[in-house]
């Protein structure tokens, strides 16, 4: 292995003692790359004073709780599993843009109690600086738990905690990058537990046909598949197209598409612009219509005022005898006064 580089090292120095000054910590941890090295780094810089937790839910991979599993184990380190309600949620369920805040909330809310309850001084998790390019509303619920994230903190991007984490001896340090399950759902369609668990089986069965970085996103009864490009360099075989819709279709689908542009990072978030540029047209439609139905009514008004003044007029030159003066002030008919 490669030595590291003083850049590098400098960051790791800057974790670790940032870490040791920040008393007992609870690490949000989900055996993923970024907070499994998270977890192993609060370990050495804390020992006994860090307890790494792992929420569990529907939405929760089974292939990250076996990696969280072996990491504690392997490692050491102080771990507690504990279960999130956020399918309780109906914002949650409902699965706007923001679904990620209302599981996020739900996490660190459960955190927040484990505080007090076993005497710990702070909440951290992983986000790193690649993180903050993508569309992510979970990290507006950490500023308002006061969650602290000592890899941003300290300069690391997703490549070097990849190298960290290798040289650490951590076996999830070359995993692919992955998310919670509801991930898997475009936005507007309800989080089910019958959903996620046909996105976990067949993510698994793909991952069992050698397949590596690889989602199923869920569209009803359809099924569009992901592949990392540089997996399909030489192309897809008809005999792996096949085993792919013959493990597929049994979860529930009735069709199983490859999408072209391959696996990518959010890609149900690439709708979101052009979710809110419908939002924004419709909204000028709506208020175009507004204003045309004002003019509408403002004209028919200035209608009704024109005849109302109009009988009214009628009705004063009727009112008054001969010689008699009508004085109008801005069209408005006013009687003389009796005398």
């Amino acid at each position: 292995m490669h030595s590291l580089s003083p850049e590098l090292q400098n960051k790791e120095r800057t974790l670790l003692d940032d870490l040791r000054g920040r008393g007992r910590l609870l690490v949000a941890f989900s055996g993923g790359v970024d907070s499994s090295y998270l977890a192993w780094a609060a370990r050495r810089a804390l020992g006994d004073d860090c307890l790494a937790v792992t929420a569990v839910s529907p939405s929760y991979p089974a292939s990250h709780r076996a990696m969280a599993e072996d990491i504690v184990r392997d490692f050491d380190i102080p771990h507690r599993f504990v279960s999130t309600h956020e399918m309780e949620s109906v914002e949650y369920r409902r699965n706007a843009p923001d679904r990620c805040y209302h599981c996020k909330s739900e996490l660190f809310s459960r955190m927040d109690d484990l505080l007090g309850e076993l005497g710990f001084d702070a909440l951290a998790y992983g986000i790193n600086t690649d993180d903050r390019g993508d569309f992510r509303p979970g990290h507006r619920a950490a500023e308002e738990h006061q969650v602290l994230s000592p890899l941003l903190a300290a300069g690391l991007s997703k490549q070097e905690i990849r190298t960290l984490s290798q040289r650490a001896g951590l076996p999830c340090w070359n995993l692919p990058a992955s998310a919670c399950l509801a991930s898997r759902l475009p936005y507007g369609t309800e989080v089910t537990a019958e959903r996620l668990s046909q996105v976990d089986r067949g993510e698994g069965l793909l991952r069992d046909l050698g397949l590596r970085q690889v989602r199923l996103r869920h569209h009803g009864e359809i099924a569009r598949i992901e592949i990392d490009p540089a997996e399909c360099q030489g192309g897809i075989s008809p005999e792996l197209m096949r085993n792919i819709a013959k493990v597929i279709k049994p979860l529930g689908f009735k069709w199983v598409c490859l999408d072209l542009e391959g696996y990518r990072m959010g890609s149900l978030n690439e709708a979101l612009s052009n979710e809110a540029l419908s939002h924004e047209v419709l909204s000028h439609e709506a208020l175009s219509h507004e204003a045309l139905s004002h003019e509408a009514l403002s004209n028919e008004a200035l209608g009704n005022e024109a005849l109302s003044n109009e009988a009214l007029s009628n009705e004063a030159l009727s009112n008054t005898g001969p010689g008699s003066q009508v004085r109008v002030d801005f069209g408005l008919p006013v009687l003389p006064s009796a005398k």
